[in-house]
């Protein structure tokens, strides 16, 4: 069994996850995004997709990004044209 490093649970299908030379135990999805998940800078949510990095800061949409940081962010989309 494995204990969850954010709730203390211990379950037995806890899972590791290795990231940046660290390993983490969690019970659940939650909690690895509670944990590991950057924060969008702007409205301050969990990143859950893929997201926007501009100059090491991070968005979860281009709208995000273009509304923190319009100068470095004015080419970000969130999809390219079709």
């Amino acid at each position: 069994m494995g204990r969850c490093e954010v709730c203390g649970n211990d379950y037995d299908l806890a899972f590791e996850v290795r990231t940046q030379g660290s390993v983490h135990v969690f019970d659940s999805f939650e909690c690895a995004i509670s944990r590991l998940a950057p924060i969008c800078e702007h409205c301050s949510c969990r990143v859950i997709g893929h997201g926007v990095e501009v100059d090491r800061h991070w968005y979860c949409s281009a709208h995000c990004a273009r509304s923190s940081d319009p100068a470095g962010a004015e080419q970000i989309r969130d999809r390219a044209p079709a």
